[in-house]
């Protein structure tokens, strides 16, 4: 398993001399965050992430969960490791200070996150969902739920699930036949199986608080009839203390591909005791709040991967010896060059670092807007929700399919030994293989994306994340750089309002072209903004780095969007051209 390094040096560059965090906290009124504390942050996660958190991967994949007697009991080492995550506060660090959290700005605990996901994603998943649940929590619970439980989650404690999909409902979340049923002490009865359910059960915490759709009686049709609900694992008592346990069982854990390391369980709800969270009926709204940070967290996810699979790939290349390089001997000493001096190899490598790199940029650009959502201004506030809003399906997505792609090149850069376990760069592949999945596959995303933030919004989405992006080429030096960047922006701005005229099939048929066609053009504009304020740079590997890779990126990997645009705009008649009896040729 090849040995994790935190990338603070790309991490610092991109918050203090990118994105300009200093100046960014005090547009804020965060005076007490500057440049130290935050290096700071980024050292001991660095830290926890490196020793803690990454040893255990190889381990955990190996052991995966079990359910042993009617609980699941996780890899050795993860419990242990949560406790000293738990009691170090990192846990808690974007919770509410109200309820014991330590209300710190996205910038700050993003990077962390990333570097846990690129440690150990398995490991990571629990604490994710965590963090999802709190935010639905201290959104849309009363006041009463949220005097019970918040405290508990945000320190880690006790942790939160989200139970949404059913066999019979996936996606659409208007086939869920869970029952909830008022019960005479004015909490619910909950009756029905939910299934995917990640750390569904666990031994890390005391408590486990579930967050469930599901239909009152007599509740209209659709999603529109569809409540949500707490429903701990164990009732709290009125001193604090854990009563009797809930009727919520485990009935198995998927057998999976990857992630073996985190418990995907069937839950059984058997007229359980909830409560309400929000307004009846009005479920799935408040639980867009969880699955809109999900979608999010699960990006980072593939971030984490893309790194971690392009490490491992830097340092396989520089340690194996094959042939000699075409352009001469490299080293004269050894009996062969390492395979880093071969083009190909350093095309798969280039490939690798400057979508990572990009898409770490992209990922703190978001967690900046996440920050002026919280502490901004009402005005910047909403266009920031707006920004976030059309941003979210391109993170998921489009990360979450580059961690595939990257994780396949680092294989390919191993040759042979890829394909070996022990050399844990398929376990990459395995992992980020689910990232693509869940919280909606990447094709609901692209129609997300298509179809809600762009084609049935009034323009806002679009042009507040236009103005964005045009902000940040404002601020680079007048050069050929800031001419192509603006050139690549306007082309995007123009394709997207194109794109709305298409009819409805069209549409659809170009949801996942036009999600694409955003990433890498997005991508450009930030590899060209980066690459300027590189120059500036007081560290020559971030200035010639920089310099290089977005040369790369631009030249080699930036085309793609081409083909998408061309794709984007043609019709969908092709696809829709052959009977449904043709597709069967047997």
């Amino acid at each position: 398993m090849p040995q994790y390094n935190a990338p603070l040096n790309d991490m610092q560059f991109v918050l203090h001399e990118w994105l300009k965090l200093s100046a960014h906290y005090q547009t804020l009124g965060l005076q007490d965050f500057d440049t130290e504390l935050v290096n700071e942050i980024l050292n001991q996660g660095a830290k926890f992430a490196e020793d803690v958190i990454a040893p255990l991967n190889r381990e955990g994949d190996e052991q995966g969960a079990k359910l042993i007697n009617g609980s699941v009991i996780t890899p050795d080492g993860f419990a242990s490791a949560y406790k000293e995550y738990i009691a170090n506060g990192w846990n808690a660090m974007l919770g509410d200070v109200n309820y014991d959290g330590q209300d710190l700005p996205n910038t700050m605990a993003v990077p962390v996150h990333e570097m846990l996901d690129s440690a150990n994603v398995s490991w990571r998943l629990t604490g994710m969902l965590n963090e999802s649940a709190i935010l639905a929590v201290t959104k849309h619970a009363s006041d009463a739920l949220k005097q019970t439980y918040l405290t508990k989650m945000i320190s880690g404690e006790w942790a939160g699930t989200m139970c949404l999909t059913e066999p019979q409902a996936g996606t659409d979340l208007s086939l869920l036949s869970t029952k909830a049923v008022p019960s005479d002490e004015g909490n619910y009865r909950l009756t029905g199986s939910k299934i995917f359910i990640s750390s569904g059960d666990q031994d890390w915490t005391d408590n486990i608080v579930h967050l469930v759709l599901a239909r009152l009686p007599e509740a209209p049709e659709g999603v529109k009839g569809i409540s949500l609900f707490l429903v701990p694992k164990f009732m709290p008592q009125n001193d604090g203390t854990l009563g009797a346990r809930n009727t919520v069982t485990v009935g198995s854990i998927e057998k999976k591909m990857g992630l073996k390391g985190s418990p995907t369980c069937v839950m059984n709800f058997d007229n359980a005791t909830g409560f309400l969270v929000g307004e009846a009926n009005n479920g799935l709204a408040c639980m867009f709040t969880m699955m809109n940070d999900a979608r999010f967290q699960v990006g980072l996810q593939g971030l984490g991967i893309i790194e971690a699979s392009y490490q491992g790939a830097l340092t396989y290349a520089r340690e194996r010896l094959q042939s000699r390089a075409p352009q001469g001997i490299q080293e004269q000493s050894k009996k062969a060059d390492p395979i880093l001096h071969q083009p190909d190899v350093r095309k798969m490598l280039l490939t690798q670092k400057s979508i990572s790199e990009g898409c770490r940029a992209l990922a703190l650009l978001y967690a900046q807007q996440m920050d002026i959502e919280r502490f901004g201004t009402d005005s910047d506030k909403s266009k920031a929700k707006n920004v976030i809003s059309f941003l979210t399906p391109i993170v998921k997505g489009f990360m979450t399919d580059m961690a595939t792609e990257m994780s396949n090149l680092g294989i390919q850069v191993y040759g042979g030994h890829g394909y070996i376990r022990e050399w844990g760069m398929e376990q990459l592949v395995r992992d980020a293989r689910i990232t693509q999945l869940y919280e909606g596959t990447n094709g609901i995303q692209a129609l997300d994306l298509i179809s809600r933030k762009l084609a049935r919004d009034k323009n806002n989405m679009l042009q507040d994340t236009y103005d964005l992006f045009s902000n940040k080429i404002a601020e680079m030096s007048d050069s050929p750089n800031k001419t192509q960047a603006l050139e690549i922006l306007n082309e995007w701005q123009q394709t997207a309002v194109q794109t709305k005229q298409l009819n409805v099939v069209d549409l659809a048929a170009s949801a996942y072209d036009f999600m694409n066609y955003s990433a890498y053009s997005l991508l450009g504009v930030i590899w060209l903004s980066m690459a300027d304020a590189a120059t500036q740079s007081a560290n020559s590997k971030i200035k010639l780095g920089k310099t290089n890779t977005c040369a790369f990126f631009i030249k080699r990997i930036l085309p793609r969007r081409d083909l998408y645009k061309t794709n984007l705009l043609d019709s969908a008649a092709d696809l829709m051209a052959l009977a449904d009896n043709e597709f069967d040729y047997l």
